[in-house]
């Protein structure tokens, strides 16, 4: 979804009160979660609407160690199966037998028990419970949607914020992707597939008054075509306060100036020094947008809120 909104000039925009994100897990995100994709998801509501017979496979226990948590789901139809379950062994069987119920017919709930041993060729030590069940509107409704991992607000849409944004397209975040230039926006993401809902493309004049309209604790990402418009942005952001995460793109000088330029402003120097600058996880070495993307995405993914 492409829009514009009109430039941040008044009360209007203060009449929107920044609402929290919910999460799935707290305090921490790095408790165990549920696998539930909204790719996933959605495409299960597809097919249910368009009345394609499939069957919901989910880890309804797991015991020990194992590849998935339980609540994973995985979606099997006669020609496709969409998510993953552990992969190997267990994977395959599942896949067959929910093939096998769609075949004969027997769609009635069931579980059945894999131990993760040499039977199935894997080492783990573990169990898996799995439960089977034809996806019915049932079943949809027992699907949780998944709470956003973070809420992130990426400025930028050159090299870099697109192949960032393309990574995000496949996780279970929240992002408004905001740039002043409509035309950078491409129609698909670098791997050609469709935009998903949770990647929100805005395309706004002062694009530095979208800070106040997000939720407390978001993520920033600062990436634009301009110097000046990063100071900007990374200013309005280091003044609201309440950040989890700020980044700006660029080098230790770039740092350096920026840091200089808020300290005359009398921006508060515990709100810089959380600043990250440059970006991106240290041991991912590389200056191709794709590489630079992995290694912003992976710090996104290490943070603690």
């Amino acid at each position: 979804m492409r829009f514009r909104r009109p430039a941040s000039t008044g009360s209007t925009r203060r009449s929107r009160p920044p609402r929290r994100a919910k999460r799935s897990c707290a305090p921490s995100r790095r408790c165990r979660r549920a696998d539930v994709n909204r790719t996933i998801r959605d495409t299960a509501e597809r097919w249910l609407t368009e009345a394609r017979l499939a069957v919901v496979v989910e880890v309804a226990g797991a015991r020990g160690s194992a590849p998935r948590e339980e609540g994973t789901r995985m979606l099997v139809s006669a020609t496709e199966a969409i998510g993953t379950v552990g992969g190997g062994h267990l994977e395959l069987k599942a896949i067959a037998h929910a093939r096998e119920m769609l075949r004969t017919h027997e769609l009635a709930p069931h579980t059945e028990h894999f131990p993760l041993g040499p039977a199935l060729g894997q080492c783990c030590g573990g169990a898996v419970t799995l439960a089977y069940g034809p996806l019915d509107a049932e079943a949809l409704a027992r699907w949780p949607l998944p709470a956003p991992l973070f809420h992130l607000q990426l400025f930028g849409a050159g090299h870099v914020g697109r192949a960032i944004a393309t990574l995000l397209a496949t996780l279970d975040v929240s992002v408004d992707w905001i740039d002043e230039r409509e035309d950078e926006f491409p129609p698909t993401t670098t791997l050609g597939t469709q935009w998903p809902a949770h990647i929100r493309r805005v395309c706004v004049d002062a694009v530095e008054g979208e800070v106040r309209v997000a939720p407390p604790g978001a993520f920033y990402l600062v990436l634009t075509h301009d110097h000046d418009l990063d100071l900007r942005i990374t200013e309005a952001v280091l003044r609201r306060g309440d950040f989890a995460y700020l980044g700006l793109i660029g080098s230790k000088t770039k740092r350096q100036r920026f840091v200089h330029r808020f300290e005359q402003r009398g921006v508060a120097s515990d709100a810089i020094s959380r600043m990250t600058c440059p970006i991106g996880d240290g041991g991912i070495v590389g200056k191709a947008p794709e590489v630079i993307a992995v290694g912003v995405v992976a710090q996104l993914l290490a943070i603690q809120p």
